[in-house]
């Protein structure tokens, strides 16, 4: 069993220990947000459970989100990057993305990937960039999916 790993910073911590998601928050948060509107709660509980997912913590309250999936070599796919509303503009969200591409195992990536319609910026402060030679990156995108069981 690997130890936990935590970060710290005054009263928040993240972590990667995934017995402390609370999956209300997450599921919560999620079912009302633009890239996830009306998910069903087994469809995340499934998306945490194959991935890598990070709590962001004040106290014992859970007030952030992040989960990568990755084969921890060529790919690393950052998604569900949050920070619930009453706890924003204090660099949190900022600090949760540093902490999460400086986790031991995603060193060796060499392709990080991400969507966002409204955080550019936070993004661009990591090396995110538009990928501009969309010619050779293809996708299958079916929203309906967070729909079903």
């Amino acid at each position: 069993m690997m130890p936990r790993w935590e970060k710290h910073r005054e009263e928040y911590t993240i972590t990667d220990d995934r017995e402390l998601i609370d999956m209300d928050v997450v599921h919560g948060f999620l079912v009302r947000s633009y890239w996830a509107k009306g998910i069903l709660r087994s469809r995340v509980e499934r998306a945490v459970a194959h991935s890598y997912p990070f709590g962001l913590f004040k106290g014992n309250e859970m007030i952030g989100f992040a989960r990568v999936l990755s084969d921890l070599s060529a790919i690393a796919y950052l998604m569900d990057v949050f920070v619930l509303e009453e706890h924003r503009g204090q660099g949190l969200g900022k600090w949760l993305v540093e902490c999460v591409m400086a986790y031991p195992e995603f060193q060796p990536v060499r392709r990080w990937m991400l969507a966002t319609e409204d955080a550019h910026g936070l993004y661009e402060q990591f090396g995110f960039g538009p990928y501009e030679p969309m010619s050779d990156l293809m996708m299958k995108f079916d929203k309906s999916k967070y729909l079903e069981p």
